[in-house]
């Protein structure tokens, strides 16, 4: 019989194993980096005109809740108007539960607003209080695909509009609406 052998085996070091795993995770992120700094682009936003206000920069927190209320029951308008063959009354949208013309909680908070028909094109709501929010014009143009004509006013004493044309409404103190969908929606940090 033979005596036994012992071997002792030292378990090899961490030490470089981490070592080259850490620079492995640096040159990553120095390649990244580089992509990142060389196809950067800077997306300064488009300048509005005089007349208008930027839906994302322009309008406060309920300004622009009522201007998405307005511009998704736009489209229950049109449809609306298809059946019907004449725009629905503030009345009868607001029955229905459509914001912002419904009278609930969410329509308190935001300024208030009493709506009305102006002719057969066009619906006002007064705000109660301006400093909320401003009062909005909406235009429904005959064209089912015309994008939304939406003018903002934030004047305290306002009556409604006798001449609707774009015009009359700016001189009158009225700022269209406009909305601007870029590449720098949704990477826009104020500091």
């Amino acid at each position: 019989m033979s005596t036994p052998t012992r071997q002792i085996v030292r378990p090899a070091g961490a030490g470089h194993e981490t070592l080259n795993v850490l620079l492995l995770c640096l040159l990553i992120l120095a390649v990244a980096g580089s992509v990142v700094a060389w196809r950067g682009v800077s997306h300064e936003p488009e300048p509005v005109a005089s007349h208008q206000y930027d839906a994302r920069r322009d309008l406060s927190a309920a300004e622009q809740g009522i201007y998405a209320d307005l511009r998704v029951t736009l489209d229950e308008i049109r449809l609306l108007r298809e059946e019907q063959q004449t725009l629905p009354t503030p009345q009868h949208l607001a029955q229905e539960g459509f914001a912002p013309f419904a009278q609930d909680a969410s329509s308190v908070s935001r300024g208030g607003h009493a709506w009305q028909m102006l002719g057969d094109s066009a619906y006002f709501g007064r705000s109660a209080t301006p400093a909320v929010a401003g009062s909005f014009l909406m235009r429904v143009s005959a064209d089912p695909d015309a994008a939304p004509d939406i003018w903002l006013n934030r004047g305290a004493e306002l009556t409604p509009a006798q001449d609707l044309s774009d015009t009359a409404l700016s001189a009158a103190g009225w700022k269209q609406i406009v909305a601007q969908y870029d590449a720098g929606v949704t990477r826009e940090h104020r500091h």
